[in-house]
């Protein structure tokens, strides 16, 4: 009886047992779980602790690389050898006090190179390469720009964000001026070897001579551009900034030209009708308080065998088709501190910079169009160029 008692008691003990040392395993893999989920969630926070910390630098980076554009001490250095704080500031003809803060924040950022031993600085020529106005058109220092004149706006656009109103085109400090330095690299100069060839047929055209129309054309470097180009033509210029027509009327009175016109006009009320050849807006529908009337009237205004050349951001309609395009975030934020609100300061659509491809394609097709061609241009791969036409493109 004790002998089976046992036999019948043990397997009960060894149960019990092998229960206690599963609970156990399990309770360990759980700590281990949850020491790895911890381990985990720290690590991922540090990333992102890191993360914001050199968004940080790099946003003081670019408002210092701002600087040192408008005050032409990358020209400067680009053209020194290794140079001390005084000789680089004698040579830009700028404060010494300055120009040594200056440099800190560019040799800490890994822009400028510092030999403590001479006390010299200097500009790599690969760094320059992307920095200064000799490099252009792929200097990125005029867009930094962007960063001071949003800023200077950011009070405004906090209160329209309670609001839900915007902020007008007059808040905005040097906008017109950054603007046309932008242009100037990725539509002027490009737009007799680059643009007009994207567009078949249109440079013979220019040269027998035809009317065309820029809609928002700013301070009209392109039209300006083209007018010197193609003397035979004609070209007028639309924008309702009267700084910005202003501007443009003396550069075009500068250079003594007799076949543009320049006018203050609301690109949704213009009124020609089947007056030009040719229609162009370079990054201007998406700031319209009526992008779609504006559509209607460039139809309106084009003839019946015409082209309209419009260039927009190179950007999806959808969000989550634009984590891979590599300046996404600037392009989002220039559109809420600018794009969306200067239009919905003027009881606007607010369409914003990020409208994108597919909404593009949508309006154009409403106001009565047919594309015939979108694409990036090899000198501007952040933009797309569209070719549209009136009626059905066989």
């Amino acid at each position: 009886m004790t002998g089976r008692g046992r036999r019948a008691y043990s397997p009960d003990i060894g149960t019990h047992e092998h229960d206690d040392a599963r609970r156990g395993r399990a309770a360990a893999r759980k700590r281990e779980g949850t020491v790895a989920v911890e381990f985990l969630e720290r690590t991922r926070t540090e990333e992102f602790g890191e993360k914001m910390g050199m968004v940080l630098n790099h946003a003081a980076l670019a408002l210092m690389t701002s600087i040192g554009h408008r005050t032409g001490l990358f020209d400067t250095m680009a053209a020194l050898p290794p140079s001390t704080t005084g000789e680089i500031a004698a040579a830009a003809g700028l404060s010494e006090r300055y120009v040594r803060e200056w440099l800190g924040a560019m040799v800490t950022g890994g822009i400028v190179e510092y030999d403590e031993r001479r006390g010299t600085y200097a500009l790599p020529p690969e760094h320059a390469a992307w920095l200064t106005r000799q490099a252009s058109p792929q200097n990125v220092a005029p867009a930094m720009q962007w960063i001071g004149v949003l800023g200077g706006v950011e009070t405004q656009v906090v209160e329209a964000f309670r609001h839900g109103r915007g902020v007008p085109y007059v808040a905005y400090n040097r906008f017109h001026e950054v603007m046309a330095e932008e242009s100037a690299q990725t539509v002027v100069a490009a737009l007799v070897d680059h643009i007009v060839p994207f567009v078949p047929e249109l440079g013979e055209r220019l040269e027998a001579g035809i009317d065309v129309l820029d809609v928002g054309c700013g301070s009209a470097g392109a039209l300006i551009r083209l007018a010197e180009a193609f003397p035979n033509s004609r070209f007028t210029g639309y924008d309702f900034s009267e700084e910005a027509i202003g501007a443009a009327r003396y550069q075009a009175a500068r250079r003594g030209l007799r076949n543009v016109r320049l006018q203050v006009v609301d690109a949704a009320e213009i009124e020609d009708e089947a007056a030009f050849d040719l229609v162009t807006t370079f990054d201007a529908v998406h700031d319209q308080a009526d992008p779609a009337r504006v559509l209607r009237n460039i139809k309106r205004a084009l003839r019946p065998d015409g082209v309209y050349l419009m260039q927009d951001i190179g950007v999806s309609s959808h969000l989550a088709h634009n984590h891979a395009h590599p300046v996404a975030p600037f392009i989002y934020t220039i559109s809420t501190m600018h794009c969306m609100s200067v239009s919905l300061a003027r009881d606007g659509a607010g369409l914003g910079a990020a409208w994108g491809k597919e909404k593009a394609l949508e309006m154009l097709a409403d106001a009565g169009f047919a594309v015939e061609a979108v694409d990036a241009l090899p000198h501007d791969p952040f933009n797309l160029y569209f070719i549209v036409r009136h009626g059905r493109v066989n």
